[in-house]
């Protein structure tokens, strides 16, 4: 079975930085794409970042420039750097595994529980 755990969220001031860390877990032999997606209270997952086993990387416009998604191939592990720091990006943040290829099977998509980040004003 595979699994995706989050660390790293919390409180910081408007301005601030954070870093998420999601490590995955089980008979791993590969991970085709792995981001970070965001929920904020009342509203929908949105795509925060992502970034391909080759290196592909995609940003929603809104942290363009702001949040950094980097990722370790041989340790199935997805940071994301956020910087500067926003109010608006309070939201609870989920890591996304897709494409899991394990000896027993592909998942498709695998997703973590999430961490809250709290961005104050």
């Amino acid at each position: 079975q595979v699994q995706l755990v989050e660390s790293g969220g919390g409180l910081v001031q408007a301005g601030g930085s954070l870093r998420l860390s999601c490590a995955a877990s089980g008979r791993i032999s590969s991970i085709n794409a792995m981001g970070w997606y965001r929920q904020a209270a009342g509203g929908q997952r949105e795509l925060v970042a992502v970034t391909t086993r080759g290196g592909n990387t995609n940003y929603a416009d809104s942290v363009k420039g702001r949040f950094t998604v980097s990722r370790d191939n041989a340790k199935n592990t997805v940071s994301l750097q956020m910087n500067s720091l926003k109010p608006e990006d309070t939201a609870v943040y989920y890591c996304k595994g897709t494409d899991i290829l394990t000896p027993s099977g592909l998942y498709p998509e695998v997703w973590g529980q999430g961490t809250l980040v709290t961005v104050s004003s």
